[in-house]
């Protein structure tokens, strides 16, 4: 039986910046926070550096500021990054204060590492699995305020507006969700609506993420009118663990922080040739040397070694990483590990101010699904967890200050599912799905061409109309809309990357191998490209 719910705030996805920003918000009001999967199968509870926050004496704001705007290209919005770096000090006091267990150094300070990109330690981490640590405790402390609902598999449809519905006015009214566990769509209305939902990164072949990360409120949000920002800056990760049997298994920037060597397979380093910096050059060029020297040598992986380390010390800060890699048989204190370059982070995204507002009004959006400026062309190490923290913390206040409880939600109408019927052609699903990851991967992967990136248009178009075909005739299912949402994605990615003459950042053009004099943003709108024909 499907079900009409509404809430005072409804925030999709329960992640580090959903959880934040649901913790923020007074217990007098109504909450849900809703999952497509289990509470914390999100990015977050991935993440193993760490967050990046000006916790030392020696440090400043200033110097995270600049290495931030460097590693962005010249593409970040500094205010952003101000706003950002000059809240990440209370963000983190935030975070030990509801206690998140972040690791001590013999003094009983807390341990401050160092990551590629930055000139100071300034990553604070719970050993190699601050993301867990963070996650566990945010639900915790979720779990315990009784105005907060925590709902899981459900995945958001589409978002309803007042516009959708013929209403006076603007503004975003709540989601139409399919229960996974009923196979029913319910509604859920609310005063605001928060999307929280991460990245794309699945659109990839190759991710460091979940398998959740499908881009939905992306798209959701670009279907519903609002602008995205600069999505062809897909971040890829440069050391994803190479194993059949370790799938999305991350090794740490920390790795090479603490001294890790990149090696080819015959045991020689080869990061002097490509930066100064070396193994602490930013992302971007580590994941380009490393794709590189594979396409170069034909080889399937590189190997990173941090084993002239003392093994006790590889065992206190990679407790995870070690013990993931001797499952595999590889003891990381007397052997280097194989690792390739994954889809890991979508700099780009819905376009938001620092408040976390979107172009449609009670729809906000933070975290990784955002574009708030601070990224740019290449998101600096460990800043992503303060973004969801402080932005998560910034819409709650706006939330608070500006949403009238008071006035009446719309009621919306049910869905309506009485001119489709049940489908006997999965098999359509998983092919497109798997066609998409592998041409993306393919053509708008590390380095692209003008060519590619034409090829790959003209599949996603065929791709699209397709999937539109079987969405609009058959009961949907949650592989569908990921796949819908993804299709949607790589899309706006292919699109971007094509608006861009030039290589910046992450985005790497054999045909424009030089940056512009200029940085812009590339920004599109729903409504033009749909008065284009484009849409």
């Amino acid at each position: 039986m499907t079900q009409s719910l509404s809430f005072d705030v409804v925030i999709i996805g329960s992640g580090a910046a959903g959880l934040t920003l649901a913790l923020s918000l007074p217990e007098q009001m109504n909450i849900a926070v809703i999952s497509k999967d289990q509470l914390d199968a999100g990015s977050t509870r991935w993440a193993q550096g760490g967050v990046a926050a000006v916790l030392d004496a020696e440090d400043s704001v200033d110097a995270h500021v600049e290495d931030t705007l460097i590693a962005g290209a010249g593409l970040c919005h500094e205010p952003s990054v101000r706003f950002t770096v000059e809240n990440s000090t209370e963000a983190i006091q935030w975070l030990i204060d509801i206690g998140v267990p972040f690791t001590q150094d013999d003094s009983n300070q807390f341990h401050l590492t160092r990551e590629g990109g930055h000139s100071a330690r300034r990553i604070i981490h719970a050993a190699d699995a601050t993301g867990h640590a963070i996650s566990d405790t945010l639900l915790k402390r979720a779990q315990e305020k009784p105005n907060l609902h925590l709902m899981h598999d459900y995945i958001a449809i589409d978002l309803i507006t007042r516009e959708k519905l013929g209403l006076d006015g603007q503004g975003c009214i709540g989601a139409y969700f399919l229960n996974n566990l009923t196979g029913e769509v319910d509604v859920i209305t609310a005063h605001a609506v928060v999307l929280a939902t991460g990245g794309a990164s699945k659109a990839y072949l190759y991710t460091s993420n979940p398998d959740g990360a499908s881009g939905d409120g992306i798209a959701m949000a670009f279907r519903a009118g609002c602008r995205v920002a600069n999505m062809e800056f897909n971040q890829f990760h440069p050391t994803c663990l190479y194993h059949p049997q370790a799938k999305s298994f991350l090794i740490t920037e920390a790795v090479r922080g603490e001294g890790g060597r990149l090696l080819l397979p015959d045991g020689q380093p080869f990061m002097h040739r490509f930066d100064e910096r070396e193994e602490l050059a930013p992302r971007d060029i580590v994941a380009r040397a490393i794709d590189h020297e594979m396409k170069r040598l034909g080889a399937d992986c590189l190997f990173l070694d941090i084993s002239h380390k003392p093994a006790d010390f590889i065992k206190e800060h990679f407790p995870t990483i070690y013990e993931r890699c001797l499952q595999l048989g590889i003891d990381i204190t007397k052997d280097p590990i194989p690792v390739v370059p994954a889809a890991h982070y979508t700099c780009g995204g819905v376009v938001t101010d620092t408040f976390g507002q979107t172009d449609i009004p009670d729809l906000y959006a933070v975290g990784e699904v955002a574009s708030t400026g601070l990224h740019g062309a290449n998101r600096l190490a460990s800043n992503s967890l303060l973004e969801c923290l402080v932005f998560a913390r910034s819409a709650a206040q706006h939330i608070i200050d500006h949403i009238d409880l008071k006035a009446d939600v719309p009621v919306a109408p049910a869905w309506d599912s009485s001119q489709v019927t049940d489908s006997d052609e999965a098999v359509v699903i998983s092919h497109n799905w798997d066609e998409l990851r592998r041409f993306m991967w393919d053509y708008v992967g590390i380095v692209r061409t003008t060519k590619r990136l034409v090829r790959a248009k003209h599949r996603v178009r065929m791709l699209r109309q397709e999937i539109q075909e079987f969405y609009s005739n058959y009961h949907i299912s949650n592989d569908l809309l990921e796949l819908r949402n993804l299709v949607d994605v790589a899309d706006v990615i292919i699109r971007s990357a094509l608006l861009r003459k030039e290589s910046r950042g992450l985005h790497y053009s054999r045909d424009y191998p030089q940056p512009l004099p200029r940085a812009f943003d590339t920004v599109l709108t729903p409504k033009y490209l749909k008065e284009l024909g484009e849409l």
